[in-house]
């Protein structure tokens, strides 16, 4: 990755755009100057932007919280992936009307943030395809607006963090939902009866048997019995973040090439993406980009091996009893883990906790809480940012 001196000038936060099939459509990307005497260079920005989210490899909705660098970006060669939000403030002021009228008609999709205190210039409000409502500033009940009141403009509901509101903000038309719905309380105890999905079972059945070392053909004979498990773990030790300079062609050809160490971090990937209920879409997206943050992080602090698959795993395994509606106690008496990841899921303590700590500012787009966690870890805020945006282009050759 090449070194953009703007990294060092802000602070990065990411989150999902979420449609009504719980698919994730966008990443939103919210951008903090670091020092607001400082104003980073909005060409600088949109090259490193660009050299790590190329027009193909889907859309980011860019937050930036910074008036003169958005209008920097307002007047810059936006590439068509790259969606930008603009404050009603400014969608409101004439100053500004010809950048947004000239991104409009190149084919860039523009989305107001906010309720606009007054009505828009006439040349303006065509130029916008969505409105960005925040949660805390929702007026709408799910009945048509009152008379005279006229809503052209579909709206994406910011703010959203539990499956509830979630559906709710669904319920009350919103087209998408911008936010983390993950913060539902974690079940006390499994429901009664609850019986595990079989293609679970058989994931955290070879997580065992790879933590025990046992024999290829033992593991061969568990991969045997679910050939959709066998495809996806193919599908993933082939993929582009993998690294791999040969194509793996079957099970015991993947456990010769990368070991039974790193076979037992792609399988615990495999069990958080397991999940067959397409409201914990995005908790399979957090829980994805959670362990590939998680890693990178260490890499930058000079983490070994073993200690960067922990970090992996952990983030990973973070909102495993979401996922699966089991707590901690119970889903770590079949899963194998190190002392330091039942540390961290269990008490909340050890080790891995600031890298946790850190990822979960970064996925609340905190800037107070990044630096905090930064200085914990004795990171640089330009190092955080080069893992996370590492991570997320893994991330994506991963989806």
């Amino acid at each position: 990755m090449t070194e953009h001196p703007v990294l060092g000038q802000v602070a990065l936060g990411y989150s999902p755009m979420i449609d009504r099939h719980r698919t994730i459509t966008a990443l939103r990307l919210t951008v903090f100057p670091i020092r607001p005497e400082v104003t980073p260079d909005a060409a600088d920005l949109l090259a490193a932007l660009v050299e790590v989210w190329p027009e193909d490899a889907g859309r980011i909705s860019l937050n930036i919280v910074s008036e003169t660098l958005l209008d920097g970006l307002m007047r810059a060669d936006l590439p068509l992936n790259l969606m930008l939000e603009v404050p009603a403030f400014m969608a409101s002021d004439l100053a500004c009307t010809d950048a947004l009228a000239t991104l409009h008609h190149r084919g860039n999709t523009l989305l107001i943030k906010g309720r606009p205190l007054a009505p828009l210039p006439r040349e303006v409000l065509p130029c916008f395809a969505y409105s960005i409502i925040d949660l805390a500033d929702e007026r709408r009940d799910g009945m048509p607006p009152p008379g005279g009141v006229s809503r052209n403009i579909p709206h994406v509901q910011a703010g959203v963090r539990t499956m509830v509101e979630m559906t709710d903000a669904f319920g009350r038309g919103a087209i998408a939902v911008l936010g983390w719905p993950i913060d539902d309380v974690a079940p006390a105890r499994a429901p009664a009866g609850r019986r595990g999905q079989p293609e679970l079972t058989a994931i955290v059945e070879l997580i065992n048997r790879v933590d025990r070392a046992e024999p290829i053909d033992r593991l061969e004979a568990v991969m045997k019995n679910d050939p959709t498990m066998a495809f996806k773990l193919m599908r993933y030790i082939n993929s582009p973040a993998f690294g791999l300079s040969v194509e793996v062609t079957s099970f015991r050809h993947a456990i010769m090439l990368i070991g039974y160490q790193r076979l037992k971090r792609w399988l615990a990937l495999l069990l958080a993406a397991g999940s067959r209920d397409s409201n914990f879409k995005p908790v399979i997206y957090a829980a994805v980009r959670r362990g590939l943050v998680m890693e990178e992080l260490g890499r930058d602090s000079g983490c070994d091996d073993d200690k960067r698959s922990e970090l992996f795993i952990c983030g990973v395994f973070s909102l495993l009893d979401r996922l699966m509606q089991q707590p901690f106690d119970e889903l770590l008496k079949s899963i194998p883990t190190s002392a330091a990841v039942s540390a961290a899921l269990l008490h909340g303590n050890g080790p891995l906790i600031p890298y946790l700590t850190l990822v979960q500012a970064v996925e609340a787009a905190s800037i107070y809480d990044i630096r905090a966690a930064a200085d914990g870890l004795m990171m640089a805020v330009p190092a955080v940012n080069r893992a996370v945006l590492r991570a997320l282009v893994a991330a994506r050759q991963l989806d």
